[in-house]
Formats: C-alpha cells, structure tokens, sequence
C-alpha cells in the first residue's frame, strides 16, 4: 500500500466537483447550439442584447439565493418587481418639476427603501407569523400585483417626459462598450458572492436552510436571518427596478408578470438547493443567462413559438430537479 506524504508547502490538489460546473457547462453546450441554429447568434448586438436582457432576472435571482439558501421561498418577486417600479414613477414625476433630473435619484433612493419594506412585510409574516413560505409570498403577490392595478387603474403609469431622456443611460448607455446593467449586476453578484461565502451572516443563512433546528442550538436566530435573506431579495427586486424603468418607461399590471418562474429556475439551475442549505451565485448568473439565451434562440430560429417560451422554462426547472435528486 503506498501513501502520499504532503510536507509544508506542498500543494494540496484541488478536486473539480462536476456538478458545481454543471451550470456553466450547460450555458457553453447552449451557445455552441445557439452558433450552429443561426450565424448571426454571436453578433455583437445580439450577444449584448441577451446579457443585458437576462440582467433584470439575475439581480433578483442574487436575492433569491439568498432567501432559498436559508429555507425559503419568494413567489412575490414579479408582482412586487411592478409595484416597486409604479412607486418609483409615481415619486419621480411628482418630484421633477421641483427637482429636475434629480428626481432620478430620489426616486431610485425610495424605490429601495419600498423594496426593503416589501422583503422585510414578507420576511416578518413567514418568521413572526409562522407562516410557510410558500403561502405568505402567495399571498402578498396578489397583494402587489393588485395594488399596481389599482394605481395604474388597469392601464399604465408612464414617466414623465422629462425624464426620459436624462433617464435613458440607466439602460441603454454603457462603459467602454459593456452595458451598464451589465455592469451593476456583476456589482450585485460580487456583493452577494461575498456576503454568503465570506461573512458570518452568509454561513449562517445556509446553516439555517440546511438543518434549522441544528442552527437555533449553535446559537443562530433562524427567524432573524430569514427575515433578512427577505430583505436582500426586496432590495435586489428595487435595483432591478431602478434599471428596467428606462427600457419602456411605464410600470403596468403585467410588468414583470411570472419573473418569479424565472428567477426561481435561475437559481435552481445554478445548484442552489431548493430545499435550502446550499448557495451558488455564480451558478444562478449562469441560469439566468441560460434561461435568456434559450428565449433568444426560439426566436432566432423559429422552431419554436416564443409564445411557448414559459413552457420550455417550466421543462426546465423539472428537469433542474430531476438532475439534483439523480445527482444525489
């Protein structure tokens, strides 16, 4: 029998764990499939056009990890997604004529706010009222998507024309040559990568989606971390928010209308584990850029209707599923 002797100093060889690349593996075998389908896949319009789409999702999906990783569940995302943004239009062209283009940032500044209250509202009536997540997001999705309604009173709730144009860059400006939604998700990612796997509340929130009770006896107020993982998905709800107002400029009753399949598949995709316990942003930025590199080939190539674009991500999360429990 031989044995492997490591002095001090030797290297320890780092095994490849396949199934925390399955994420990124799946996302190259789509775009070389995305290259063979259409010539003009991996044109520089195209590709910037995809990753600026998919960024909306995966700054809420960052938010998600963290609510999934510590045992939750947020089904409210896409309706507080079109309340938040109403609130913002309604603060921001009530503030312009005072204000200028400086209700721009006011506004930006009260869409967080509003999008920590929805998170904490949903995270206190989980932890304090013992509700199961699932329920409580349920309901407080109805809750926003109808509030929205009411505010638009079924229609639109434009911003003010004035704004428009300073408002503009937020979308569709960009740093040397990378778009700027771009840019703030990579900000969001890095932000979030370094909170779950470099603080102490980061490793708390997955002790408490791993085994909770084992947590409340190590000391970690379960209800508190919760509460917050809520919180984080709120505000990372509003960021999104501050970003998608310039692409059409109007908040609507449908806005955002079942994100929260998307964001969910994202973060399952990415090996998050929905039973909590287990994070992976980096593998959730990989989903979401799966997720629209998908939509963009159904319509690209016209194989299949991109009505159908929701069926296929429903496939998809059964089938992230599937995986995860044969992986295990």
């Amino acid at each position: 029998m031989t044995a492997t002797v490591l002095t001090e100093g030797t290297a320890v060889p780092r095994r490849i764990r396949w199934a925390d690349m399955g994420p990124f593996i799946a996302l190259a075998i789509v775009i070389l499939v995305g290259v063979m389908l259409n010539s003009s896949f991996l044109s520089g319009t195209n590709i910037a056009n995809v990753v600026t789409r998919s960024a909306f999702v995966a700054i809420i999906a960052v938010g998600a990890t963290f609510v999934i990783s510590s045992g939750g569940l947020d089904l409210s995302v896409g309706s507080m997604m079109a309340f938040v943004t109403g609130i913002m239009i309604l603060a921001m062209n009530r503030l312009e004529p005072s204000m200028g283009a400086n209700a721009i940032w006011l506004g930006a500044g009260i869409g967080l706010v509003v999008g920590a209250l929805c998170g904490l509202l949903n995270g206190l009536i989980v932890t304090v009222g013992r509700i199961e997540p699932f329920i409580a997001t349920l309901g407080t999705m109805g809750i926003f998507r109808a509030l929205i309604t009411w505010m638009s009173d079924g229609g639109s709730i434009p911003i003010d024309r004035a704004l428009r144009e300073p408002y503009r860059p937020v979308y569709f400006g960009n740093v040397l040559g990378v778009p700027l939604p771009v840019i703030l998700t990579l900000i969001v990612v890095l932000i979030g990568a370094f909170i779950l796997y470099r603080t102490k509340y980061g490793r708390r929130c997955m002790a408490a989606g791993s085994n909770a009770e084992v947590a409340r006896f190590s000391g970690v107020s379960v209800a508190r971390v919760r509460t917050m993982a809520f919180v984080i998905q709120g505000i990372c709800v509003a960021i999104a928010a501050i970003c998608y107002i310039p692409r059409l400029g109007a908040a609507t009753p449908t806005t955002g209308q079942l994100w929260e399949l998307q964001v969910i598949t994202a973060v399952v995709i990415g090996g998050t584990a929905l039973r909590g316990g287990k994070a992976r942003v980096w593998g959730t930025v990989a989903g979401a850029l799966i997720l629209e590199v998908i939509a963009n080939l159904m319509v690209l190539s016209n194989m299949v209707s991109e009505y159908l674009v929701a069926a296929v991500q429903g496939v998809i999360i059964i089938l992230a599923m599937l995986a995860h429990r044969f992986i295990k």
